[in-house]
Order: C-alpha cells, then sequence, then structure tokens
C-alpha cells in the first residue's frame, strides 16, 4: 500500500493497495483524484488493487463521506454482490457420471440456462419478492412519488430470480479438496440501474440549482442525506441492495435443486452436506462509524470486510476464486477489493481475442461454457482481467484467504 498526499492541494490522502502508482489508468488516477476533492470526502480515500474506471467514480474505490450521499459513487449495479455456499459433493463424481447431454457437469450447466433467464430476459410469470413487497406495504406511501420509480417496482417482480449479463455468472467450482462449491454474481437487475439513473439527474439538478462548486465533469453529484432527496434515494437504494440479495438468494435455490436433483438422478452419493453460505454486496453506501465520525461510505465494486466477516474475491471466468475473511483493517474502511478486476476494456477485448480463442482456452481449462451467443465472449475472457493472485497478494493485509475455488462449468449472459 503507497499513499498520495499533496498538502495544500485541497485533496484527502489516498490510500492506494498497489505497488506503485504506475498500476494505475489514467481514467482511474483521474477520476479518484477527483472524489479526494470533495469537500465533503472525509479522512482518506481508498483504493483496491483490483481498480479501474468506472462512472464518476472509480471501481475498486472506497469514499466515506459526511452529511451526503453520491448515486454516482454506488453506481448503477446498486447491490451488485456475490453469493456462494461450499458441499460435500466431490467434484470427480460429477466429472465422471455421464448423462443423455454429456457429462453431469455439462446437464447441470444446460439445467441452469433452460431454468434462470440469463440477459436481457425476464421470468414470464411474476415472482413472489419479499423486498419490494416490504417496500410498498411500509415505505410507499413516503417515498413512492414518481410514476418513473413506481412503475420499476411491478417490474420488478419479473425480475427476481434472474442472472443478467455482462460480467454476471454462475459457476460451478471445485475447491482444494476436490469438493463442489457453488458461486454466482449478479445485483438488481434494470431495477438498480433505473434508481441510480434517477437520483443522480436529480442531484444534478439540485446541484445546478445550489450553484454547487463541484464540476460539473466529475459526474458525481450528490445529494445531503437530510433532504427529502437524499432520504428518498437512501430509501430506494436500499430497496435495491435488498432486491439484489434476494434476487441471489433466489437464483442459489434454483441451482441448489437442479444440481441436487442431478446428482440423485445420476449418482449413488447421498448425505448432501452445505456450509460457508456467504451473499455479500459490493456496489452501496452504508452509514458506518470510521476514525470516531458516522460517515457514508461508498463501496463501488468494493466489499465490507470487518474483523471476522467472510467475503467472495472472484477471479476472471476460467480463473481461480477465492473466499476470504476479514481483517478489519480501518485503513481501507473494512473494505477489500470485489475481484480481479478488468485490465482492458470490453472493445479492446473484443478487437484483441477472437471467439475460437476463448473458447479453446476455456477447453483447455477444463471449463464447460453455457452461453447462449457467444459473439461478446470475449470480453469476459480471463486474459481481459488482471491476475487475481497478485489482487489478494497486495490486501493480505486487509483479508486472510481461506478458500481457493476453480472454474469448471459457467453460466454466462
Amino acid at each position: 500500500m503507497f499513499v498520495r498526499f499533496e498538502k495544500n492541494s485541497g485533496m484527502v490522502p489516498i490510500k492506494t493497495w498497489l505497488p506503485s502508482q504506475e498500476y494505475i489508468d489514467d481514467m482511474c488516477e483521474r477520476q479518484v483524484a477527483n472524489i479526494s476533492r470533495l469537500p465533503f470526502a472525509f479522512h482518506h480515500v481508498a483504493l483496491m488493487p483490483d481498480c479501474h474506471g468506472g462512472f464518476g467514480m472509480p471501481v475498486g474505490g472506497v469514499l466515506a463521506t459526511e452529511n451526503v450521499i453520491i448515486p454516482n459513487a454506488v453506481g448503477v449495479d446498486i447491490g451488485c454482490g456475490m453469493s456462494f455456499i461450499s458441499t460435500n459433493i466431490p467434484v470427480s463424481l460429477i466429472r465422471e457420471a455421464e448423462t443423455g447431454q454429456g457429462n453431469l457437469i455439462q446437464a447441470i450447466i444446460g439445467c441452469i440456462m433452460r431454468n434462470i433467464p440469463v440477459g436481457f430476459a425476464h421470468q414470464k410469470e411474476a415472482q413472489q419478492c419479499v423486498a419490494i413487497d416490504y417496500f410498498i406495504d411500509n415505505d410507499g406511501s413516503s417515498y413512492c412519488i414518481e410514476n418513473e420509480l413506481v412503475d420499476e417496482l411491478g417490474k420488478g417482480y419479473y425480475q427476481i430470480g434472474t442472472l443478467g449479463g455482462g460480467n454476471h455468472f454462475i459457476e460451478l467450482q471445485e475447491d482444494e479438496n476436490g469438493l463442489l462449491g457453488l458461486m454466482l454474481h449478479s445485483g438488481s437487475r434494470n431495477f438498480g440501474y433505473k434508481v441510480c439513473k434517477f437520483f443522480n439527474n436529480k442531484a444534478k439538478e439540485l446541484n445546478t440549482k445550489w450553484y454547487s462548486n463541484i464540476p460539473v465533469e466529475y459526474d458525481l453529484a450528490f445529494l445531503p442525506t437530510d433532504t427529502l432527496e437524499g432520504k428518498q434515494y437512501i430509501a430506494w437504494m436500499q430497496l435495491a441492495m435488498e432486491f439484489a440479495a434476494e434476487n441471489r438468494a433466489a437464483m442459489m435455490n434454483k441451482v441448489k435443486e437442479i444440481v441436487f436433483n442431478h446428482i440423485e438422478k445420476y449418482t449413488d452419493f447421498s448425505g448432501i452436506e452445505l456450509g460457508d453460505e456467504i451473499n455479500c454486496h459490493h456496489n452501496y453506501a452504508s452509514l458506518e462509524n470510521h476514525f470516531g465520525k458516522n460517515v457514508w461510505v461508498h463501496r463501488k465494486g468494493t466489499i465490507m470486510v470487518r474483523s471476522g466477516v467472510k467475503g467472495i474475491i472472484p477471479g476472471a471466468m476460467g480463473s481461480y476464486s477465492y473466499i476470504v475473511e476479514g481483517l478489519g483493517n480501518p485503513n481501507s474502511f473494512c473494505s477489500a477489493s470485489h475481484g480481479a478486476g478488468r485490465s482492458s476494456s470490453r472493445t479492446k477485448a473484443r478487437e484483441t481475442y477472437s471467439v475460437e480463442q476463448v473458447m479453446l482456452d476455456l477447453r483447455e481449462q477444463g471449463v464447460f461454457l453455457g452461453k447462449q451467443n457467444k459473439k461478446d465472449i470475449a470480453e469476459e475472457c480471463r486474459m481481459v482481467y488482471k491476475d487475481v493472485e497478485f489482487v489478494i497478494e497486495q490486501e493480505k493485509d486487509l483479508v486472510t484467504p481461506i478458500k481457493k475455488l476453480k472454474t469448471i462449468g459457467v453460466v454466462k449472459g
């Protein structure tokens, strides 16, 4: 970790978990400098080893603020995060068992694709959603003020239990003891996007009205938390977080059901046991106490890892992922990276790697891929992400790795 601090510059210190400045891309460097100049930035800014440029605030950034909240510092996929559960099922068993659709890994991947909507697909029928029900029954009268967002509540019932696209995934993984783990990455779908877009636009309007001195090009419009608009954003953000967590739980339940049914049908294995169940966000803001003050900690592409708290740091598709335990380091506001982090843009990835190259790489890695349209698969290949081993090594003062997992099958949107 190194610290950048320019006295009399108006910037709070920037603490970065990388060997040197050279590891930071230009967009990320510009954005982290911007957030460090915000008049309400508290104490310092933290930058994780998987950092790269985003919208307004870099992905892999941690910003604490006093009395304001910034929609773009949370991001468009509010509540995006990871879910994981370990099992006692030997991976050798599902590699060797044959079905009418190939081995058991292939059959499970195919069944997941048929039963969990991916990409832009939604549920054909409305699903139960506790988060939306509760919001309507308890908070709706106070916060359902705009038709643009009220309409999204109804749509949310058709988005719950769906994966999405981009870097979201469902994976079958093998741990160091040869046992099966189930991991997925998803968020609040279009619901969170609409919440962020609405309140970012609202913040821009109000900041103009207030003659805010935050440069427009920063794209970091803010809402004071004691205003009606600030309270409304917090309520909708928290709804999106709860929706995202419930979305992951619904998908994980379906994945477990599919795996268990296939194990029962095609093997003699019995006595399935589960453990290490984790469901955590990495795009959100929360009110926390740090360095003697209650502040809003914005984690954009970072996880909360207080002492003893377990988290998930996935690698790229076909690579390794880690389950970690937090060390509660105050210098990172008790945060750590959320993954390997992109090293190349999606456009650059498509220009550099062909579909055939990526498919060959996955085959050589022993990974079974489930994806309806493979033309954009290069965007998510492991070659356009940072090395997760490097990322983990940079943050050994933030987390302790407790489980290492290798991808054996993956479903992508």
